[in-house]
């Protein structure tokens, strides 16, 4: 069994299903991506880590982490295994003692603990070969909307942002966050990351 190593490319508003995201992997040494349909909690957990959005106190993932860390268990690697009636089945390979223990996973949690572990994703090869796709780059807007490295889907940002000085928009990050409004806080970090030349 051969494995193609992925990266998280984006999430994307599913265009097929109301209220679900597209989660997009592509392959690291080749054009083929991988549209996961997911549900908007797992899309949540990713895009606060693709964001690099600190929430105030930990979320299931980033608990999921600590508890392992004080157990003294790594996660290595995410590998998705399976595709069957159209889901993706998921192994976490996580070293423990010196031993490899397996544990099955959901695909949207399993990127967003290899996100925060900062283990690679792989997938075997027959179910890249089944399900990958090669997108052109003026192919974009047909598959699961825009995917061009967006990290949440295209819905208006608040109001007034535009109009906001620097300082605001950092303060008003920082309120978004302890009020755990996730999606605001990601439009919000756009707008300071563009100002400041990272976006």
């Amino acid at each position: 069994m051969k494995k193609i190593k992925l990266n998280v490319l984006g999430i994307s508003y599913s265009q097929t299903q109301s209220g679900a995201y597209a989660l997009v992997l592509s392959e690291v040494n080749g054009d083929r991506r991988l549209p996961i349909i997911i549900g908007g909690f797992e899309a949540q957990a990713i895009v606060i880590k693709l964001e690099n959005l600190n929430p105030p106190r930990p979320l299931t993932h980033d608990l999921f982490r600590n508890f392992s860390e004080l157990m003294k268990a790594d996660l290595k690697e995410v590998f998705i295994h399976k595709l069957e009636e159209g889901v993706f089945y998921s192994q976490l390979v996580i070293k423990k003692d010196g031993k490899e223990i397996l544990m099955d996973s959901r695909t949207s949690d399993a990127v967003a603990l290899a996100l925060r572990f900062n283990c690679p994703i792989f997938i075997d090869e027959e179910i890249m070969d089944k399900a990958g796709i090669v997108i052109k780059e003026n192919e974009y807007e047909n598959i699961e909307g825009d995917e061009k490295k967006q990290a949440r889907p295209p819905k208006a940002s608040p109001p007034g942002l535009a109009e906001m000085t620097l300082s605001e928009l950092k303060l008003k990050l920082d309120e978004a966050i302890k009020a755990e409004d996730y999606e605001k806080a990601a439009f919000i970090k756009d707008e300071i990351d563009k100002r400041e030349g990272k976006g």
